[in-house]
């Protein structure tokens, strides 16, 4: 399964049916801190826009509900690996998305074969308070020659500006979230990734 190079980043249901249709072909569900009933509500609604438009989701941390919702992804950080039931999860044929920061989170994370890998921020952001700083493109270069085919995804203070020089330095996969969330007109933000990625 080929993944398309871009790959925005929405923390709710209502982003997705909003800005799927643009021609969004990859997206990620990252819903933080709900009760488990508002958490399956907003996988089921995005899982219905997404099969109408030909778009791949990825449901963050909530492997068991995106097993129930019967989705075919997950994206998993390196603290949510700890809860995982692998084997469930791999009776389930989820396909599987893996965080990383440094060599010692990336050999866990393809030591499970993952169908592909994230490495961030490579920019500052402001998405959240992260322990790691600014990774910067050289550390996707070396990724890139670690990982092998794996698919090597880019985040982390991402904008449509810095995506060319992601893509030079060895990300297959740029990911977005507050580039597009925080713009004044999102739907303009993501006709313009989107021409900047096909």
């Amino acid at each position: 399964m080929t993944l398309d190079r871009f790959y925005p980043i929405f923390d709710s249901a209502d982003w997705i049916e909003r800005l799927v249709p643009l021609g969004i072909k990859l997206v990620q569900l990252r819903i933080k801190d709900a009760a488990p009933d508002v958490i399956g509500d907003h996988i089921q609604r995005a899982k219905r826009i997404c099969v109408a438009h030909g778009c791949t989701l990825i449901v963050n941390d909530y492997w068991q509900a995106a097993i129930d919702a019967g989705c075919d992804y997950i994206h998993l950080g390196q603290e949510d690996l700890d809860d995982a039931d692998m084997a469930a999860i791999r009776a389930a044929k989820l396909r599987l998305g893996i965080s990383t920061h440094d060599r010692a989170e990336l050999a866990r994370a393809m030591a499970l074969a993952p169908d592909y890998v994230a490495l961030g921020p490579i920019y500052p952001t402001i998405l959240k308070k992260m322990k790691w700083h600014e990774q910067g493109l050289a550390k996707l270069t070396t990724w890139r020659g670690l990982i092998g085919k794996t698919p090597l995804i880019a985040i982390g203070g991402m904008s449509v500006d810095r995506a060319p020089g992601a893509f030079e330095a060895g990300a297959d996969v740029v990911a977005a979230v507050t580039d597009i969330t925080l713009n004044e007109n999102p739907e303009e933000r993501v006709r313009a990734w989107l021409r900047a990625t096909r």
